[in-house]
């Protein structure tokens, strides 16, 4: 499937690394594509780069009240595993996005890959924080590419896109 239309959904991807102090081309991004029609974006909710997108949504709520975050979530005790700040933040995202879905009602081998292709399906577009390593998010980025989806890589060296 190719997408040509204005994208509406939009899907995050990137490293549990992801230290936010990007967190200003995040929002750069994604006012630019709230300005361009952009209305649903979707989130995973691991460490790093999945919270700070979603905090990034949850700030600009205030000033474009009909976006929606939708959180696609591995499974119920996911969380469990996160330090105290993130596991505080997690809740405070989970308790205000619009939509929350768990994947499965338990950990199971896949869990991660299957919450990455719900991510990607029906999305207009993924906007990613790759290194070009392979690592869950890269699985994603090919997996979107795969489905005709385009990808914007927010990481700093933007020529990583061209090893795919």
């Amino acid at each position: 499937m190719t997408h040509t239309h204005t994208p509406r959904t939009i899907a995050f991807t990137g490293h549990r690394s992801y230290n936010r102090t990007h967190d200003a081309t995040v929002l750069d991004c994604v006012e630019s594509l709230v300005a361009e029609g952009a209305r649903i974006f979707r989130a995973g909710m691991a460490e790093g780069f999945d919270i700070a997108a979603a905090l990034v949504i949850l700030g600009l709520k205030s000033k474009c009240e009909d976006i929606r975050l939708e959180l696609y979530i591995p499974y119920p005790s996911f969380s469990l595993h996160m330090s105290d700040t993130d596991r505080r933040l997690y809740n405070e995202i989970l308790n205000r996005a619009d939509y929350v879905e768990y994947i499965a009602k338990e950990y199971y081998t896949g869990v991660y890959q299957d919450r990455n292709k719900r991510l990607v399906e029906g999305a207009d577009m993924v906007v990613a924080w790759w290194n070009g390593k392979p690592s869950g998010t890269g699985y994603t980025v090919s997996y979107a590419r795969a489905l005709g989806c385009p990808v914007k890589n927010l990481y700093d060296y933007q020529q990583l896109e061209l090893e795919l």
